[in-house]
């Protein structure tokens, strides 16, 4: 009671945060419950009666379920691969730059896109590549090429979302990787320079080594959101077209749990997503210390 006492500004200071992850994250949770009942809004969750894993059973042998699952993890691999790493990429060549004014105007342009919602990221991308008048077939034609198909094609869906992805977050993902490089110890350079190693043996040897701790914790928590690709990008992306391949547990979930009232099937497929990225966090966590790192907890 005396530290809390003690150090009760910093408290108050981080009581609007854990407040909203108190009512927006941990009471909701609650809710889960009905992932195990057939539950009606007019019984509530009382009066609802329990049936147990049944909806488990229907949605793992659903055969929408390996779709569901393949396109879901098909996008988050591809986010994994290409998307993860470029933050660190952008963050190692922006801390070589030498000019300040120069770093400035490029963080400023590459974490402009961060502040856009995902409705005008799909209107800027229907603009730009819309089979009939968006902006690059209109160029390809004018040069005399055949106009591409991106937005109803199955085989570019995945690749489509992913560049989308990169364009609007890559560049704020730089900050945290930012921040743990203006804390290496410049002493470090110059023992390296000393020793004759150039830019990219600096950058190899010192600058990587010094964030490698911030980069598993990141992916750690990337991890944990395999099972999550963003309804709000996918849902405004979707169409007929592409539905084999954009069909996600996101939209899933909003399909029938929105759209057809099938609350507690749509509850377990959630609650499926959740315990899949629990488990995916745990075990990374614990092959993180066993190499050595300090992992997320």
């Amino acid at each position: 009671m005396k530290e809390i006492i003690k150090n009760r500004y910093l408290y108050l200071l981080a009581l609007p945060g854990l407040l909203f992850f108190l009512i927006f994250k941990y009471v909701p949770m609650v809710g889960v419950v009905i992932a195990f009942q057939n539950y009606s809004p007019f019984k509530g969750v009382l009066g609802s009666p329990w049936v147990g894993f049944d909806h488990f059973v229907r949605f793992f042998s659903n055969p929408d379920f390996m779709m569901l699952f393949r396109n879901t993890m098909g996008i988050n691999v591809l986010n994994l691969v290409l998307f993860f790493p470029l933050p660190i990429v952008v963050a190692v060549f922006l801390n070589e730059l030498r000019s300040e004014l120069y770093k400035k105007m490029i963080q400023t342009v590459i974490y402009m896109p961060h502040f856009l919602s995902w409705v005008i990221i799909a209107g800027l991308t229907f603009l730009l590549f819309a089979k009939g008048d968006g902006l690059v077939n209109k160029v390809i034609e004018a040069f005399g090429g055949t106009k591409i198909d991106v937005l109803t094609n199955p085989d570019s869906f995945w690749l489509m979302v992913t560049v989308q992805s990169i364009w609007k977050e890559a560049g704020w993902g730089t900050i945290l990787f930012l921040a743990a490089i203006a804390s290496v110890d410049p002493g470090l350079y110059e023992a390296a320079r000393m020793d004759g190693a150039g830019r990219l043996r600096q950058i190899w040897h010192v600058t990587l080594p010094a964030i490698r701790s911030v980069i598993v914790v990141l992916l750690i928590l990337r991890l944990g959101h395999m099972m999550d690709v963003g309804f709000e990008q996918i849902f405004l992306m979707y169409n007929g077209a592409v539905s084999q391949v954009a069909e996600v547990f996101d939209t899933y979930v909003y399909t029938v749990g929105i759209k057809q009232g099938q609350f507690s099937y749509s509850t377990a497929a959630g609650l499926f997503k959740s315990v899949v990225g629990l488990i995916l966090v745990v075990v990374s966590n614990k092959l993180a210390k066993k190499m050595g790192e300090e992992g997320v907890y």
